[in-house]
């Protein structure tokens, strides 16, 4: 089989590593890649967000499987694009259509798509330049913390979580009437703030059928003891301890499968990663967030921690088999420490010299913001390379992963020494 994987970070670097050990994998492109995807595959230079360019190589590569790694081909409807096209829909793309992918493109959409299938999430309401004066009544009313979330794709930056009201009228303001984060914020959701322990769940589905994958849990702030400005992720464990069966079957009967019959009672065929983004308030789930796409860091744990053959698995999902396979898991702890750039999230610089151990002791090490500049690596993004390491208990995993990590070099380097901390104890 011939694959094409669209993305350039620390997930397409794991779905990469993974996907190029099926022996069903004949050829695999990764688009644009990066030096760690290049290490199972060919890179190559592709405009992901022109369709028609994507087509022409999926032709002329003959092409048949295009797996999507980041959100936004999908929010912009690649999957239709091929699926639309008699010439090209015999390949088959690993991603939902347009569709599918608003519940991540939208929050005020996977707000209501949640209300009306009763899957249980936190309180809501839509604020637009129209009804601004309303949200600011809304935040008078309100205790803190008061949650404000940008309605489209944000780069994962789009989520406020205010601690007073002058804060939030005045964040508000910014997000609606500035466009802070762009035509993002120009319908805001205010959200009811939960008070509980994140982690997240992750299922592949065919349209009818699905397979849960292992749990996940990430770190987004920057700071240890989960403080400071939040981040695209600083590590990640799987799976997670405190989600027993008791929980996950809750999940799944409160969350999964409403979710899945609700996209098929809107004529919704699904075939990719759903991400459910839960928070356990007392000894219930709730959703904070759907995602259509593998998480990232979450991917770097989730998928080395899948034991069964992924083009296995997404051959099913394309073919509406899922119920005739099984998924086999690694039952040991799997921990990623994540290595970022100095002043990231903030102002960083790029272009730093990495220097990697020879020996990496079973660990695998994920690229994420890295180059390849005069034979040299580099770092090119704030987020740099990902850590991965099992072990029987996760305090081993993640010592292990922590071990190498002091052993990799760049100016400024910065990793959190406490991934885990909330869950170990």
């Amino acid at each position: 089989m011939r694959i094409l994987l669209i993305g350039s970070g620390g997930r397409e670097h794991a779905l990469a590593w993974k996907l190029a050990q099926s022996p069903k994998c004949e050829k695999l492109f990764i688009a644009p890649g990066n030096p760690g995807t290049a290490q199972h595959g060919e890179n190559i230079s592709l405009d992901t967000t022109n369709f028609e360019k994507v087509a022409d190589f999926a032709v002329q590569e003959k092409i048949n499987m295009i797996v999507v790694g980041p959100e936004d081909p999908l929010v912009n409807g690649i999957s239709d694009y091929f699926y639309d096209h008699s010439d090209l829909n015999h390949i088959a793309v690993i991603g939902p259509v347009k569709a599918g992918a608003l519940l991540e493109g939208s929050k005020a959409y996977a707000k209501a798509f949640m209300k009306e299938n009763n899957i249980p999430t936190a309180g809501y309401t839509e604020i637009t330049a129209d009804n601004l004066e309303e949200g600011m009544d809304i935040i008078d009313k309100k205790t803190t913390p008061i949650v404000l979330k940008a309605d489209g794709l944000a780069a994962g930056k789009g989520v406020l979580i205010l601690l007073d009201e002058k804060a939030a009228k005045r964040s508000l303001r910014e997000m609606i009437m500035d466009e802070k984060f762009g035509e993002a914020s120009q319908k805001v959701v205010i959200e009811d703030f939960l008070d509980g322990i994140e982690f997240s769940v992750f299922a592949l589905c065919d349209g009818e059928n699905y397979k849960l994958l292992p749990t996940a849990k990430d770190y987004k702030r920057i700071g240890e003891g989960d403080k400071g400005l939040n981040t695209g992720g600083m590590g990640a464990v799987s799976p997670v301890p405190f989600v027993d069966e008791a929980l996950m079957q809750k999940v799944e009967e409160r969350i999964v499968k409403p979710t899945i019959e609700g996209l098929k009672k809107r004529n919704i065929e699904y075939k990719g990663f759903i991400y459910f983004g839960l928070i356990k308030v007392g000894n219930d789930p709730y959703v904070i967030e759907y995602n259509v796409r593998l998480g990232d860091p979450e991917a770097q744990v989730v998928i080395p921690s899948i034991k069964s053959d992924l083009v296995d698995l997404f051959e099913a999902t394309a073919n509406g088999k899922l119920n005739e396979i099984g998924i086999e898991k690694d039952s040991r702890s799997c921990a990623t420490v994540v290595l970022v750039s100095g002043g990231y999230p903030e102002a960083y610089e790029k272009g730093k010299e990495i220097s990697l151990p020879r020996e990496t002791n079973d660990s695998i090490i994920f690229h994420a913001g890295t180059k390849t500049d005069d034979g040299l690596l580099k770092t090119s993004g704030g987020r740099v390379l990902a850590i991965t390491s099992f072990d029987d208990t996760l305090k081993k995993a993640l010592e292990k992963s922590k071990r190498l990590c002091d052993t990799i070099d760049f100016d400024k380097k910065y990793y959190r020494k406490d991934i885990g901390f909330d869950v170990l104890t």
